[in-house]
């Protein structure tokens, strides 16, 4: 059995995420916190008991998730007695999951990681004024729809891209709201189900964050980043990468660019991958993996029953 790690992105958090595990696991508790004295807060606390609004705010959110996703993998090491390079051969990660994957798979230390995405969480939402920009889900809409419906609604001095080809049927464009608007409006004309506004704070993924990922190319280039234990595929690209340079440069690109994610999932099977395995808060990687590729299986791991339930299978 080949598996392949998936590490979930913003839009996965709820408040009591990875309480189950801490409370169970020695291991899982530590992962929390050394991101609470990374951090200088008590991140852990906001995360298991909330407020949610708090913990919803994108810097609060990305080092959150990537905490229960790490702790989640340090447990499964700890409880199995083997690496998880042992138990895996690849890891990658929806948006701020990359930066878990790379955690997990000992490309950043925790520290680093929790105090990146704290960053990466504060350069996203200063890149943008609060109004100026949105999201919207084009439900029922192919990548070429959505491609084609970006470049009508762009005009000279507003911009709409694709942000996330997240699964079949379901894309997701981000830019200046009245452009996004325009978009929706548009997908109406093309016969797509629906177009959902979506509740961020800003618009990720796509020009418009160019000055986060200026700020973000600093940052990397002030920590220490080794060949992580298991390729990564990238969103950027969705091939495998193992190169520090190069995977610190596509963290830059990933920043403006679009999460190629259905790819990344579609070329597993293709490297050998038999089982996906998110590792993290919710479901959302498993229940896209099963739309795109159906014949893969896929199970998540969050909680001590989930995570025993996995043991099983190694």
């Amino acid at each position: 059995m080949t598996r392949a790690f998936t590490f979930p992105g913003q839009g996965s958090q709820t408040p009591g995420m990875g309480k189950k595990l801490a409370d169970a696991f020695v291991s899982a508790r530590a992962v929390f916190e050394e991101v609470d004295d990374a951090l200088g807060d008590h991140l852990s606390r906001l995360i298991f008991e909330g407020p949610e609004a708090d913990l919803t705010l994108t810097q609060n959110a990305q080092p959150a998730l990537m905490a229960v996703s790490v702790a989640v993998a340090r447990t499964i090491e700890n409880e199995s007695g083997k690496p998880l390079a042992e138990l895996g051969s690849f890891v990658a990660g929806h948006s701020l999951g990359e930066y878990s994957a790379l955690a997990a798979a000992g490309s950043f230390s925790l520290a680093d990681t929790a105090r990146l995405l704290r960053l990466r969480g504060k350069a996203m939402q200063r890149a943008v004024p609060v109004g100026v920009g949105a999201m919207a889900a084009l439900l029922g809409a192919e990548i070429a729809q959505a491609e084609e419906i970006s470049k009508e609604a762009s005009t000279g001095n507003e911009t709409c891209a694709v942000a996330n080809d997240n699964a079949p049927g379901q894309v997701v464009i981000s830019g200046h709201k009245t452009a996004i608007e325009r978009a929706a409006e548009i997908a109406k004309t093309k016969g797509i189900k629906r177009a959902m506004m979506l509740p961020v704070s800003a618009p990720f993924h796509c020009p418009l964050m160019a000055p986060a990922a200026r700020e973000m190319e600093e940052a990397l280039a002030n920590v220490t980043l080794m060949p992580p234990r298991l390729p990564l595929i990238a969103n950027v690209t969705a091939r495998p990468v193992s190169d520090p340079a190069t995977i610190a440069r596509q963290l830059v690109e990933q920043v403006t660019g679009r999460v190629r994610w259905r790819e990344t999932v579609e070329t597993m099977p293709g490297l050998g991958v038999t089982t996906i395995v998110e590792l993290g808060a919710g479901k959302v990687l498993t229940t896209m993996a099963k739309r795109i590729v159906k014949d893969v299986p896929g199970l998540s791991v969050e909680t001590p029953e989930e995570l025993e339930a996995f043991l099983k299978t190694l």
